[in-house]
């Protein structure tokens, strides 16, 4: 199969697929097309946490803030999987999700047929032309070079400090939940914590509140989420993608 992942919306991936089935008959599986435009590290939060469900496959990603800039193009192998995508580390927290040595490859993308839409030009074709030859066989086809390497991008840890987890809203989903990097076990055994300085009940779910009010749980990403019951925790608690956060135990 191969999966498509991009911020784009509506009708761009149509494009991409239609090059796609151009050079292969792979099955198409969408991941999402409503990321959060131009923003990189969203996209590799939510690629992590889904791609390795998935059996092995071509994971095409486009999410492009630097296209038609100096920027490389890659394909980036990791076991029986391959990426296809910028190379603006949007794929790097994935391919370590995964099991195996990550390789890098450049594709050639000097003749692409716009400056504006390489999710067409570049990466489609691409990732048909991996899907056809196969994951094992990437150094086989025609204008993919190896490189050393290719851009990291690491999501931000938070800091431990005694009953104070300092982090940051990492992303926050189409609920409004507010997803942080603090790690679900500091509030393992809390009952009520301090969110930046104002007290919320910590819950297994969201229904153990009433309707309308705040929480602080861990879903199924294993993180720190503020949360309302039936409402949108980034409202309610006042944060956005980036916001630092302060729990107190």
């Amino acid at each position: 199969m191969i999966t498509l992942t991009s911020d784009f919306g509506s009708p761009y991936p149509a494009a991409m697929k239609g090059v796609a089935l151009q050079r292969t008959d792979a099955r198409l599986v969408d991941i999402a097309h409503d990321l959060p435009r131009q923003d990189v590290r969203a996209a590799a939060f939510w690629l992590r946490e889904v791609v390795p469900y998935y059996p092995p496959a071509v994971h095409l990603v486009v999410v492009d803030p630097g296209v038609g800039t100096e920027r490389a193009a890659i394909v980036v192998r990791v076991g029986d999987h391959a990426f296809v995508a910028p190379d603006n580390g949007v794929v790097r927290p994935a391919a370590r999700a995964l099991d195996g040595d990550i390789e890098a490859f450049e594709i050639d993308d000097s003749d692409a047929a716009s400056s504006t839409f390489h999710g067409r030009d570049v990466f489609a074709p691409a990732a048909g032309d991996v899907h056809e030859a196969g994951v094992e066989n990437i150094e086989d086809i025609d204008g993919v070079t190896p490189v050393d390497d290719c851009v990291d991008l690491a999501l931000p840890d938070a800091t431990i400090e005694d009953d104070t987890a300092h982090g940051e809203v990492l992303v926050v989903d189409d609920f409004g939940n507010a997803i942080t990097n603090i790690p679900g076990e500091f509030v393992a055994d809390a009952a009520t914590v301090l969110v930046n300085g104002e007290r919320a009940p910590v819950e297994p779910s969201y229904a153990h509140v009433a309707v309308r009010e705040r929480l602080v749980t861990v879903a199924s990403h294993e993180n720190v989420e503020l949360a309302v019951n039936q409402g949108r925790g980034v409202d309610a608690f006042g944060v956005r993608p980036g916001d630092s956060v302060d729990v107190e135990r």
